[in-house]
């Protein structure tokens, strides 16, 4: 609707000729701004900006392994649908009494009863102190980056103080989002630990930051719709939320295109803390142990190298760590796209780049190396890597709303290829792209997004791919 600017002749006018008792229109002078009361908001977390670094060099641990109790079955079996999950008709109508004007029926934690911001089973804590685990160290490595880094090196790669601001920003959000979970959880929460990372440079870090994020915030979408406490369930997408812009932000840092999908995706538990595990290197005494499953690393011999021109055509340009985190040390200064020049090869920080040289692409040929299970991996080394499944035989590539299956080539001991395979969701999305996650199986179980975790018992290791 337009708005119309009175003149103070029309204005004093029409003060004139109004009805008594009848709202007029004022002329408002500005006036000093007011301090309203403070209120006194809830304290944070204890918290330090940056702990102790570097590998575990303590005694053996005394506890070793997941946290368990009496398990039922080796697998939770595959069932068909529910007896009502046609039921509804999802005719755009109406089909049962209205609860309130303009209310739906149906939906939970509608019923009018406040909601307990507590875990409500085992799924729920287990599942939230991973998500503890993982605030804590992105509290730690924005915090430790800054102060890693100096001013000039961070220069060098394009960042301002502006970007650091906003590095240092991100950091204080993960105080707010670990104190939010530490609430929920109550005393036994996970608390900071220590930590070790691979990087070296300012792009390594910025890469593995953005790797980081990518697992913290699809490890939440993994699970999220399955918790039995969805007040709790709320709270946690409202934090989740932010982490995807964190992922989003640090890709624009590293001058990639900031989100070349339609659909975000989600992995199990037990991908997130088998990608997150290897760099804590130990953590306070007593601190509450984990039940998720560690599996074996899947290194990625020919994983795309973001910080090259072309960023495809490489060979063992990785920190050798689980991530696959990307090197620059073998990056020649003519093949480093931070220097090119020109519209598609240059890939300094930007809200936006396109490559004229896809990261990968369909038909690619993809190099794989895995681990043998038992390796002590997390906290003081006490969890241990395991599989049940098979030797692997395919790989499978999860991504956006796919799970897609590639057979292994050339198997060899702990090594093998497969190729990229060319996959869409829709037409004009290709699957493929973006930083999405790989796992090797011994089976091509057909999954969906909401119930990915079927395949745990044949994935035998998993890593991140940086496709697009």
């Amino acid at each position: 609707m337009a708005r119309i600017k009175l003149s103070a002749a029309a204005a004093a006018a029409l003060l004139c000729c109004t009805v008594p008792g009848l709202a007029v229109p004022v002329i408002s002078q500005p006036t000093t701004t007011l301090v309203p009361a403070a209120v006194t908001a809830p304290p944070v977390e204890p918290h330090t900006d940056v702990t102790s670094h570097g590998p575990y060099t303590g005694p053996p641990p005394t506890t070793t392994g997941a946290l368990s109790t009496d398990v039922l079955a080796p697998s939770i079996p595959a069932l068909p649908p529910g007896p009502d999950a046609y039921k509804y008709p999802s005719d755009g109508k109406l089909h049962s009494p209205e609860p309130a004007p303009y209310t739906p029926s149906g939906g939970l934690g509608t019923n009018g009863s406040a909601p307990v911001y507590k875990p409500l089973s085992d799924f729920d804590y287990e599942s939230l102190a991973l998500a503890l685990y993982q605030e804590w160290i992105e509290l730690d490595l924005f915090h430790w980056g800054l102060a890693r880094f100096s001013v000039d090196d961070f220069e060098a790669a394009g960042l301002d103080a502006e970007d650091r601001f906003l590095i240092e920003y991100m950091a204080d959000q993960e105080v707010g989002h670990a104190t939010m979970v530490s609430n929920i959880l109550g005393t036994e929460a996970p608390k900071q630990c220590n930590y070790n990372y691979p990087v070296t440079t300012v792009r390594e870090y910025i890469d593995f930051c953005q790797k980081l994020t990518r697992f913290g915030e699809a490890g939440v979408y993994g699970y999220l719709n399955h918790l039995d406490a969805r007040d709790v369930g709320q709270l946690l997408l409202q934090s989740i939320t932010v982490e995807a812009r964190q992922q989003m932000a640090f890709r624009q840092f590293e001058g990639l295109f900031p989100m070349p999908e339609w659909f975000e995706v989600g992995i199990p538990q037990s991908w997130a803390w088998t990608l997150l595990a290897p760099y804590i290197s130990s953590c306070p005494p007593d601190q509450t142990r984990l039940v998720w499953q560690n599996f074996p690393a899947l290194h990625i011999l020919n994983q795309p190298n973001p910080l090259r021109v072309n960023g495809a055509d490489v060979w063992d340009e990785t920190l050798g760590d689980n991530l696959n985190t990307a090197s620059a040390h073998d990056v020649a200064p003519d093949q480093d796209c931070v220097n090119a020049t020109g519209v598609g090869i240059n890939c300094s920080p930007a809200v936006t780049h396109n490559r004229s040289a896809p990261l990968s692409y369909p038909g690619r040929q993809v190099f794989l190396q895995w681990d043998t299970p038992g390796q002590a991996v997390g906290p003081n080394n006490s969890y241990v890597t395991s599989t049940a499944a098979g030797q692997p035989t395919f790989a499978a590539w999860v991504s956006q709303l796919n799970v897609t299956y590639s057979p292994l080539m050339n198997v060899s001991g702990s090594t093998a290829y497969t190729v990229q395979p060319d996959i869409s969701v829709y037409e004009g999305d290709p699957a493929a792209n973006g930083t999405i996650f790989l796992a090797l199986t011994d089976l091509d179980l057909y999954v969906t997004p909401f119930n990915l975790s079927m395949l745990n018992p044949h994935v035998y290791a998993v890593s991140i791919y940086q496709a697009g």
